[in-house]
């Protein structure tokens, strides 16, 4: 690993632990050559993940999507951040368990939609909305009465 600071190849580790998610591991450095530390963090690489779209046109997954569809649907809602990171990663994980080298959009929207449900009904609803594309206060109304129904 290069000294960010210094650019030299003798760094060495002086403390590993697990980062903040658990899927990361926090390495603290020591440049051998200037004396300044530096952090990096490690991360299990994963196979690239390509999301079919409705039209079927093909992207690469992109977790900043996900998380700007869920900040959206919580804007003004007493949900925390934390919580919304940790949603965020369960979704991820989930996705990623599935193990598919492609994936419909429409599987991510209903496992998003499912963590919501748990999560907050507003926000649920509102995500809902805008993925399932209501057409008319009829169909919001029935989304509602199935959350009323539980």
């Amino acid at each position: 690993m290069k000294c960010p600071f210094c650019s030299s190849d003798n760094t060495r580790v002086i403390d590993s632990r697990p980062a903040d998610d658990n899927n990361s591991i926090r390495r603290r450095r020591l440049c051998d050559a200037c004396q300044k530390r530096f952090t990096t963090y490690e991360k299990v690489e994963t196979i690239p993940l390509i999301v079919i779209k409705k039209d079927n046109n093909r992207e690469q997954y992109d977790r900043a999507k996900i998380e700007a569809g869920i900040l959206r649907a919580c804007h003004k809602r007493p949900i925390s951040v934390k919580e919304i990171d940790k949603l965020i990663d369960e979704i991820e994980t989930e996705i990623f368990n599935l193990e598919e080298k492609e994936i419909p959009s429409t599987v991510i929207g209903e496992i998003v939609m499912d963590k919501l449900k748990d999560l907050e009904a507003v926000a649920y609803v509102r995500f809902a909305s805008v993925y399932r594309e209501f057409k008319d206060v009829n169909t919001f109304m029935d989304e509602l009465k199935k959350i009323l129904d539980k």
